[in-house]
């Protein structure tokens, strides 16, 4: 009943604006008449009369049929314009669609009309081609640097195999050998492992379970189980770090103070040194992790939280790094609704800051 009372008041608006239209032509149309009469009287000098007047009159209603049949037929070779292009606006749509849903996300439609009625399904096409061609590079990259990781490591276990074969060898070339294939057998363990958290972390965001806990001990506890790591190396550790409770999943965090700490070590020379500090806000805890180690170049910096990215590949590839760090890092700090940040420069060491809220004890 509702769309019935709408579609009788759309005819009815219909009927009026029908008739104002041709009343005002059949108005216009006697006054042409009457006026085009005037003038000729006016010009032969004969007195005009009313009988002729009212001929000339008929004569202009005569013509506003025509007026009104050249009107529509203006109007409607717009209509039919506008249709043309809306009809091919939605061929182009429609076929754009059918090539993202193969596969091609190379389309980008363009709107023949200006703020025509498909106007905002073209941007949305358009944006939605753009971000699934991002989303399609980024998964071959992530296609190329796994097999590029993978491939090394297998190619030197497959060799050093090949070569314990050769009974020429001795026994201390088996012991190198076999280290060697140890090495880069951690390496692929290594690398399983840091994917299968990634993918973890990508696919489980809500049942992260956090609780309350002392970050202070975390990174005491965390230090002590890489001591064997940093004192080979004869580093120094400038400590400072209160009492510190905060909320948050222990064991992802724990992965990202070990990744943090694991590569201020790896890249700090020897008799270098670390400083942990923990800084207490208003409602926030500030956890700054530095080093004077060979530091990051600017163009490295914008890139060191990407997948599989490293800023010194032979150096990195020699201490067993496969890029995938301090992108878990970032990736479990933002799933605790916090911020990692680097500054660094060349020479000079890095510094590494997170930022986790902090509970307090009004919480």
């Amino acid at each position: 009943m509702k769309k019935e009372g709408a579609f009788n008041r759309a005819e009815m608006d219909m009927f009026i604006r029908r008739t104002i239209f041709f009343l005002v032509l059949f108005c216009g149309s006697l006054c042409v008449g009457y006026v085009l009469m005037e003038w000729i009287y006016t010009v032969t000098g004969n007195p005009p009369e009313l009988i002729s007047h009212l001929l000339t009159a008929i004569i202009g209603l005569a013509l506003m049929p025509l007026a009104g049949y050249a009107w529509a037929w203006i109007r409607g070779g717009e209509r039919k314009d506008r249709r043309f292009i809306f009809n091919k606006q939605r061929t182009e749509l429609l076929e754009a669609m059918s090539r993202i849903s193969k596969g091609d996300f190379n389309v980008s439609v363009k709107m023949e009309v200006e703020q025509g009625p498909y106007q905002e399904v073209v941007d949305s096409v358009n944006t939605m081609a753009r971000e699934l061609g991002s989303v399609e590079k980024m998964r071959q990259d992530f296609i190329s640097n796994v097999s590029h990781e993978i491939q090394s490591p297998l190619a030197s276990i497959n060799g050093y195999a090949s070569l314990l074969k050769n009974k020429s060898v001795n026994q201390e070339q088996i012991v190198l050998y076999a280290d060697i294939i140890e090495t880069e057998s951690k390496r692929l363990s290594k690398l399983s492992g840091n994917l299968l958290r990634l993918s973890a972390l990508e696919s489980d965001y809500t049942s992260m379970e956090k609780k309350a806990y002392r970050l202070d001990r975390q990174l005491e506890n965390i230090l002590l189980m890489l001591e064997p790591q940093w004192a080979e190396k004869q580093i120094q550790l400038d400590v400072s770090m209160p009492v510190t409770t905060i909320i948050g999943n222990e064991d992802l965090l724990s992965q990202v103070w070990i990744n943090l700490l694991h590569n201020a070590i790896k890249f700090t020379p020897e008799e270098g040194t670390i400083g942990v500090t923990l800084d207490c806000h208003q409602d926030e805890v500030v956890c700054t992790i530095t080093d004077n180690g060979v530091g990051i170049s600017p163009e490295d910096q914008l890139h060191i939280f990407e997948r599989f990215f490293k800023a010194d590949k032979a150096r990195t590839r020699s201490q067993g790094g496969n890029g995938l760090g301090l992108s878990l890092v970032q990736k479990i700090v933002k799933m605790h609704g916090g911020q990692v940040t680097a500054k660094s420069e060349l020479g000079q060491g890095s510094e590494f800051v997170v930022s986790l809220l902090l509970i307090t004890e009004k919480s």
